[in-house]
């Protein structure tokens, strides 16, 4: 999760995220070249005394600043469109959620399983035990295997919300009355936090999200629990 002065994105948890971490350090190290190239110019202009006549008439100048800046373009661009249709290709998932974005919290409802559903809660401050994060943790967390492609169907009872999971490189809009899907596969065991990224309202930053990627064998374990406790 993210921690205080942190400047970059939260560590990868999905390959997803991978890919999106390498996309944006493409982009920025593009950005800082322009960037670096643009002072350059800036200051060789403020400090020369040099000047050419024929400047103004320079057809290969023109050239340049053309192309270069639609190559440019290019090398980000294709990258970025590849991760876009990556992003929405869902082959064959091992398990499909249903998460249910209310005021203000979520319901999440495995459908593959007959009777297996709950709300999940912010825990109050006064409630948290030690170690536990405040306006993050939930009451039940969303359990999932790890490794395993997941599908998540979203929407939304009354507003519109936002299911988001920085380090899963996960966010989909929750609209009333529409059925969103995204997936993601968490590459390693762990519990990842997000909260709603839609303003839905006063209590918009107490709807956490937490997921917790635990080995096949546990979530199996898991849901025959839940499964009996329903």
């Amino acid at each position: 999760m993210a921690h205080p002065s942190q400047l970059g994105f939260q560590d990868a948890a999905s390959p997803m995220m991978e890919e999106l971490l390498h996309f944006h350090d493409h982009a920025l190290m593009v950005v800082f070249l322009i960037s670096t190239f643009v002072l350059y110019i800036i200051l060789t202009m403020l400090t020369t005394k040099l000047t050419d006549k024929l400047i103004l008439e320079s057809h290969e100048i023109e050239i340049i600043w053309t192309f270069l800046p639609a190559l440019i373009l290019i090398l980000i661009a294709l990258p970025s469109l590849r991760i876009l249709y990556i992003m929405d290709e869902i082959n064959d998932p091992h398990l499909t959620i249903k998460a249910m974005g209310h005021q203000w919290y979520w319901s999440y409802e495995y459908t593959d399983y007959e009777d297996l559903g709950f709300d999940s809660y912010m825990i109050p401050t006064q409630d948290l035990t030690p170690g536990q994060f405040r306006l993050l943790e939930a009451d039940h967390r969303m359990v999932v295997p790890v490794e395993s492609p997941i599908r998540i169907l979203v929407s939304a009872e009354d507003v519109l919300h936002s299911w988001a999971v920085p380090s899963l490189g996960v966010k989909m809009d929750a609209v009333p009355g529409r059925l969103n899907q995204t997936a993601f596969i968490a590459s390693r065991a762990g519990v990842f936090y997000g909260q709603c990224s839609e303003i839905c309202g006063a209590n918009h930053s107490f709807m956490p999200i937490v997921v917790e990627a635990v080995p096949l064998e546990h979530f199996e374990n898991w849901s025959s629990l839940m499964l009996e406790d329903a």
